[in-house]
């Protein structure tokens, strides 16, 4: 996982993308209401999250984060167009453990903000980043959909193994959430998606099961 998102980076360093970090713990705020996450979504159950019985920022709950897409938020706060920055890091949910579900797993955020940015643009990064970690054959696809901080949306596709498979959402920067951070959404534009880095680890490496990741069996580890 390591050396995949260090691969990661060097890949989208090349299209022009810096790294962000931000906390794995986080507040209501970031997590949930400046992404357009009303309080009924179901996104914000609590069955759906890990969040702190004792801990709260003024009178909102913490939880740990459930996608990398609070840094987005952290980084539009304290920054001006043009943003063109990517975030890799641990997220958790309490998802039902299985071949291809984890309670934590790793997500790669990535945000371009500017003037004119467009879903063509979006497609061809995606695209691109594809091509130059699983190779040049591989086949991608943009599903519609539907997530909160996007408009419009899309889910991404790989073909592997004969089979689609699902490696996150995409699409353009809500005017919602351009303003709750401050920017004008009739000057700038942008896109935001979020991929699961395991999900890209399995199709390199041929690995079936992720929970392979997080076992520390040596036997396992020592193929890489």
């Amino acid at each position: 996982l390591t050396r995949t998102m260090d691969e990661f980076k060097d890949i989208v360093g090349r299209l022009g993308f810096g790294v962000a970090t931000g906390p794995e713990l986080e507040d209501d705020q970031h997590n949930f209401v400046a992404l357009n996450i009303p309080p009924v979504h179901p996104a914000r159950d609590p069955l759906d999250n890990f969040y702190l019985a004792t801990a709260n920022v003024g009178s909102g709950p913490v939880l740990m984060r459930s996608q990398t897409s609070t840094v987005q938020i952290r980084v539009m706060e304290s920054t001006s167009p043009p943003i063109r920055i990517v975030s890799l890091g641990r997220c958790y949910r309490p998802d039902t453990i299985d071949a291809t579900h984890h309670c934590m797993f790793h997500q790669m955020e990535g945000l371009m903000v500017d003037a004119d940015v467009t879903l063509a643009d979006l497609k061809t990064v995606l695209k691109l980043l594809a091509t130059a970690f699983l190779g040049e054959g591989v086949s991608v696809r943009f599903r519609p959909s539907f997530f909160p901080f996007t408009e419009p949306s899309v889910e991404v596709d790989v073909l592997w193994k004969d089979r689609w498979l699902e490696l996150g959402g995409a699409g353009m920067v809500d005017p919602n959430v351009l303003t709750a951070v401050g920017y004008d959404p009739e000057q700038v534009t942008g896109f935001a998606f979020g991929l699961g880095i395991e999900r890209f680890c399995m199709m390199r490496y041929q690995v079936s099961d992720i929970r392979r990741f997080f076992e520390n069996d040596v036997r396992f580890l020592s193929q890489f």
